[in-house]
């Protein structure tokens, strides 16, 4: 046998069906895992750009109602961090509109609102992180059952022979072992994929967190600075 006969094509046209099948399988696995990579890379970069924008915004020293007016009329177009303080207003003034004046009730209004819009947008975020990492630890035991597969299938059959050589037993090994290639191959692109997105969404999520909390604190200076003026009227109009 010469060596174009052990090329990678010769050898997967020249496997088992059931190692065929095994390659297919994985071959099919690394698209769909290179796609939702690409993805998953375009996504959170618009997300970091989006949430970054924002918050440029935010500390420009635009009002708070202007803020979310823009926000409003932009929500199919905001990033995360722009729908969770939307959200955060939303339920302030709710509470506000209902004559609500406790702080400690319209800030708890406004926490509330904010973490769970914060939670919805993680759940998107994190979409489709879980198939990286079934596909970076299910995929070469896939690739080696493949394997194993294929060895039993070329030592079965060099059971008949009288006389067995490296030549003989050569290409049915090389055959299996593509499948345990191809399971690797759509391994270690998710793996590395999965731990480095896994880093950027907690950079993410830290960041809106963070964020939340800002936020929080801005609402109860400005909670107290009306309690304050409030008061000094009602001081002054006795």
């Amino acid at each position: 046998m010469n060596s174009q006969d052990l090329s990678i094509v010769h050898l997967v046209l020249h496997a088992s069906l059931v190692v065929q099948l095994v390659m297919a399988l994985l071959a099919c696995i690394s698209i769909a895992s290179w796609t939702a990579i690409f993805r998953k890379l375009f996504s959170i970069k618009r997300v970091k750009a989006l949430n970054e924008e924002f918050e440029r915004e935010f500390w420009s020293g635009t009002s708070l109602n202007d803020l979310f007016a823009a926000a409003a009329q932009n929500a199919r177009q905001s990033g995360p961090m722009e729908r969770i303080f939307a959200s955060g207003m939303r339920e302030f003034q709710k509470l506000r509109e209902r004559r609500i004046s406790d702080a400690g009730t319209l800030m708890d209004g406004a926490r509330r609102a904010m973490r769970a819009s914060f939670q919805r947008e993680m759940d998107v975020i994190e979409s489709n992180l879980s198939f990286l990492a079934s596909v970076g630890s299910v995929s070469p035991y896939v690739g080696l059952f493949g394997t194993v597969w294929g060895i039993m299938g070329a030592f079965s059959g060099l059971a008949a022979l009288q006389q067995v050589t490296l030549a003989t037993v050569a290409p049915g090994i090389a055959e299996a072992l593509v499948s345990t290639a191809i399971g690797l191959f759509s391994a270690i692109p998710a793996v590395v994929a999965y731990n480095r997105f896994a880093r950027d969404i907690d950079r993410v999520a830290i960041h809106q967190e963070t964020f939340i909390e800002e936020f929080s604190n801005i609402l109860q200076r400005n909670l107290g600075a009306q309690a304050a003026q409030a008061a000094q009227a009602s001081a002054s109009g006795r």
